[in-house]
């Protein structure tokens, strides 16, 4: 079988609204490697979009989904529940960075979780209205489209969109956006376009993923805290991306000095199966009433079998100081980088979610042409890697935690060569 057999068979089959990123396709994966089906071999740093934080087929989740799948793989926990989904909630509900009794609920993606969290900060405030940020992504159904700060591709054409929801800026010292200009914004919003009063939650990834990996400031964090409390408004953040080691702590959050009402978690919660949670204050969570909250797949045994392996891998193998110690050697790499490369405009980093961002030396303008070279020098030499960005021109990293120490030199030295090219 060839890769380009079957990008005609894609093409044939499937809608081209499902952007396609590689032209090869997979044949197997272990740990941080991809092998495609005409053999060739390549360093994984996408994970599958964050996803694989314990890399590719980690045994003990593989395990763990065996034992799941010889007991019974659906029930509808909302028709006959069971304990593995109880366990999860109960550790999580100890790991989150919520204040007091916290209780969680499991959904199936990134997006339905996000949902769910507007549905239960609109239940408990009895509030209508919605702030979020430029370049922030939530995800690609209507009320998450309506949440997410980036036209192209995620809105072209499919408004119009859910309204009371209102865009503020997002801090970026790069672009010269101040937290304080964020928090002036979030004031012109009040003063022209809905009461305070009227606003059920503001709605905030940590770390932007789409967006750039845009770190929030510590004081953002604070004033934004601040400003909930006095306008009684739910703080959630938006952890899909960040969580599980990712940032060098279990969730971005454990990095500030206060804590969000609500959280939402997805993609490396489950490593590579789809499980997504909500976790809250017990009185915001209980808001809504008995089958308010649920989905078929909400909570699939094995992806909850897998949820509870992953956190124990996370745990036994240190994976958050081992993602503080990756992300401190890759940061040191871009910075020698750097001074031959004039177009790195930034390097931006929170443990191993760590971003290069690329600006036309000549212009000073966003370049997504070089950050679209440097990905293709990469994957000539068998290194895969994203992009994002409001602009397109944002190079993010996001390797397997468990990724071998020779694997990650010699991904080091491909990024290296692609760089100086």
């Amino acid at each position: 079988m060839k890769n380009a057999e079957l990008n005609q068979r894609r093409q044939d089959a499937t809608p081209r609204g499902v952007g396609v990123m590689c032209g090869f396709y997979a044949e197997r994966a272990e740990n941080a490697t991809l092998w495609d089906v005409e053999g060739n071999e390549v360093i994984d740093f996408a994970s599958g979009i964050a996803v694989l934080n314990t890399g590719h087929r980690h045994p003990k989740v593989i395990a763990a989904i065996e034992k799941q799948l010889k007991a019974f793989t659906h029930t509808a926990y909302q028709i006959v529940p069971y304990e593995s989904y109880v366990s999860l909630a109960e550790r999580i509900n100890q790991c989150a960075p919520i204040e007091g009794p916290c209780k969680t609920a499991f959904f199936t993606t990134g997006a339905e979780a996000v949902e769910n969290a507007v549905k239960i900060a609109r239940a408990h405030t009895g509030r209508p209205g919605l702030i979020t940020f430029g370049g922030g992504f939530h995800g690609r159904t209507y009320m998450t489209m309506a949440l997410t700060g980036k036209v192209a591709p995620y809105k072209l054409g499919f408004g119009p969109f859910p309204g009371s929801v209102f865009h503020g800026q997002y801090p970026n010292a790069l672009y010269g956006v101040t937290t304080e200009d964020a928090m002036n914004s979030l004031e012109r919003i009040f003063k022209a376009d809905i009461d305070p009063k009227q606003v059920a939650a503001i709605v905030l990834e940590p770390v932007q993923g789409e967006g750039g990996f845009n770190v929030a400031p510590a004081e953002f964090m604070q004033a934004l805290r601040t400003l909930c409390d006095e306008h009684g408004i739910l703080l959630i953040a938006d952890e899909v991306q960040t969580g599980f080691a990712r940032t060098g702590k279990l969730f971005a959050m454990d990095h500030y000095n206060v804590k969000p009402d609500l959280i939402t978690m997805a993609k490396s919660l489950a490593g590579g199966m789809p499980l997504s949670a909500v976790a809250g204050r017990a009185e915001v969570m209980d808001a809504p009433a008995p089958g308010g909250l649920g989905g078929t797949y909400a909570g699939n045994p094995l992806a909850v079998a897998a949820a509870l392996a992953v956190l124990d891998v996370i745990e036994e193998e240190q994976l958050c100081q081992r993602s503080q110690r990756l992300g401190q050697h890759l940061v040191e790499v871009l910075q020698q980088a750097r001074q031959t490369s004039p177009a790195i405009a930034d390097i931006r980093a929170q443990g191993s979610m760590v971003a290069v961002e690329f600006n036309d030396p000549k212009t000073g303008k966003p370049s997504a042409e070089i950050t679209r070279q440097v990905q293709q020098k990469a994957l000539e030499e068998g290194l895969l890697l994203l992009s994002c960005g409001v602009n397109g021109n944002v190079i993010r990293f996001l390797y397997p935690l468990t990724i071998p120490e020779d694997q990650f030199t010699k991904a080091l030295g491909i990024l290296s060569r692609a760089l100086a090219q």
